[in-house]
């Protein structure tokens, strides 16, 4: 693990990229940070998380640190020592950690609950949605306290690396680390989803999904397939997380449309949602 400090003194915020080996956004953001000549107003600390396995191109080497927290110094793995080591290191900071995935190009932002750091930060970030992941949070950086996740695009892709280079700045001007006018540029509300369900993907050779992330689904949609054998929606929900091979015992998740965070009502009435039930079936 690579820890970096920028500012003089203890930071009270710090920035983590490379918890995912094959997601390098996050690394590149926090060295063009380092590389910047940057008016610091109060210290931050910059985080590259796996190393080893971002030398490896891969996700993880033993175990996923995203699902090892709070790990252990003891542990049999390296991720699990790891988790035990970035917690420690993180402790007491508002937090911001870098993804990408596999699933949607446009940046979006990931929280346990929308609480008041959530709600201080996600306004003036350039994401299209917050997701709100409680009950799905075992084991990931995101359960612990002042973390927002970002999804900052496309795995590999050069847009998630500018994503998540014009996002880290957001956020360090957000939490007062650096100076500059807060504000995203949105002329519309933030909606805000919750995750209500995962969509298991049934075994087979070849998949494919046919919804867009955060669009409603309509009852009796197809949703995706395995092996040409479609799966149909049984209530409506908004797709969160969908992709062909994103997840190996799931496509995503079927999410709920619960607020925005201008204080609107959502488009959708709750009893229309994936609240009820929201994976899919053969026809």
């Amino acid at each position: 693990m690579r820890v970096e400090t920028l500012g003089d003194g203890d930071p009270e915020v710090a920035i983590v990229g490379g918890i995912h080996g094959d997601e390098p956004c996050g690394p590149n953001a926090v060295d063009d940070l380092l590389e910047a000549d940057l008016e610091i107003q109060r210290p931050v600390k910059l985080i590259v998380a796996n190393e080893r396995a971002l030398e490896a191109g891969v996700r993880y080497l033993e175990e996923d640190l995203n699902r090892a927290f709070p790990g252990d110094p003891e542990a049999d793995t390296h991720e699990g020592r790891l988790a035990h080591e970035l917690l420690r290191e993180i402790r007491g900071c508002d937090i911001l950690s870098l993804h990408s995935t596999q699933s949607y190009a446009a940046p979006f932002a990931l929280v346990d609950e929308m609480d008041g750091y959530a709600r201080s930060v996600c306004p003036y970030l350039s994401v299209e949605a917050v997701v709100e992941t409680a009950g799905y949070s075992t084991g990931r950086l995101i359960a612990y306290p002042n973390v927002v996740e970002l999804e900052c695009g496309i795995q590999r892709s050069a847009s998630a690396t500018k994503n998540a280079k014009q996002l880290a700045r957001e956020f360090l001007v957000a939490t007062g680390v650096l100076s500059g006018e807060t504000g995203s540029g949105r002329h519309h509300p933030l909606p805000v989803f919750r995750l209500e369900r995962q969509i298991p993907k049934p075994v087979g050779e070849r998949y494919e999904v046919f919804v867009e992330n955060f669009e409603r689904v309509a009852e009796g949609e197809a949703i995706a397939a395995v092996d040409g054998e479609e799966l149909f929606s049984e209530t409506p929900f908004y797709p969160i997380l969908l992709s062909a091979y994103g997840y190996e015992n799931e496509f995503g998740y079927a999410g709920d449309l619960v607020g925005r965070l201008d204080g609107d009502e959502p488009a959708v009435p709750a009893r229309e949602s994936a609240s009820a039930r929201a994976d899919g079936r053969n026809r």
